[in-house]
């Protein structure tokens, strides 16, 4: 069995001390492809060194809504400045997608047009480049959804460790793009997990570990890896009474498909 864990950040400092150990246990242990996924200037800069050492992995770039630019005067002008750099590490072949980008109303309600100026020149940047987009929404369902309606995303692509929201995921689909699971499904307080795995057609998904955040159970409270990513499998396999190899290789096969691996 081989899973494609679609979103992981091995350029967070917690891989540090034992990354390249963690990444040959990852292939050793069935998952054999991997996205890399850059969350800011400096982290989509090591997601792209990273993927260039490893055959099998792959990066995507961009800046999070929780990474722009402070408020302000020059937060446009930094911000372009900041796009500019993720244009040209995009047009690496190793790139395959823009992202993580979107809104988040979790951390920050204050900079609302800044989150969506970033997010809708992030949209644009993608069209101009043919790569699809890896979507972060926290608390912030209805304007991502506005967003993605009034910009359209020509290549569509991937709500990144989906809310469990049944609106963002019915509408996300009609919209064309594919739903993420990760850790969360996994736990036993997690609310309309099992609805929203039901709601998600085999050829709409795609599995991730997020790590090292959101370990999913039984690993839930430890520092996470891609090894994880089975867990994840196996509870969709079992919501949806089919088996977890089966999960495995329609994410798999979706995963590539989306970022033309």
């Amino acid at each position: 069995m081989q899973f494609f864990d679609s979103h992981a950040h091995y350029n967070d400092e917690q891989f540090d001390q034992d990354r390249e150990e963690i990444i040959k246990a990852t292939f050793a242990a069935g998952v054999t492809k991997m996205i890399c996924a850059g969350y800011s200037l400096k982290s989509s800069k090591q997601a792209l060194e990273i993927a260039n050492q490893y055959e099998n992995i792959y990066a995507i770039v961009g800046i999070s809504p929780n990474d722009i630019p402070e408020k302000g005067k020059q937060f446009e002008i930094e911000l372009d400045q900041q796009l500019l750099q993720i244009e040209q590490l995009a047009k690496d072949p190793k790139v395959k997608a823009i992202g993580e980008i979107g809104l988040d109303y979790h951390w920050n309600e204050d900079n609302k047009p800044e989150q969506k100026m970033a997010f809708t020149k992030q949209i644009e940047l993608a069209n101009k480049l043919k790569l699809p987009i890896v979507i972060h929404t926290r608390e912030a369902v209805y304007d991502t959804l506005a967003i993605l309606k009034g910009g359209t995303p020509i290549k569509k692509g991937i709500f990144h460790c989906c809310p469990l929201n049944v609106d963002l995921v019915r509408e996300g689909l009609k919209l064309g793009f594919t739903i993420s699971f990760a850790g969360p499904v996994t736990f036993k307080n997690s609310k309309n997990a099992e609805t929203i795995i039901q709601m998600v057609p085999l050829n709409k998904m795609t599995i991730e570990t997020d790590s090292p955040y959101l370990a999913p159970e039984p690993k839930r409270g430890t520092r996470n890896d891609s090894r994880n990513v089975k867990y994840i499998a196996q509870k969709i396999a079992t919501v949806k009474g089919i088996s977890a190899e089966e999960v495995a290789k329609a994410t798999y096969m979706n995963a590539t498909k989306i970022f033309e691996i």
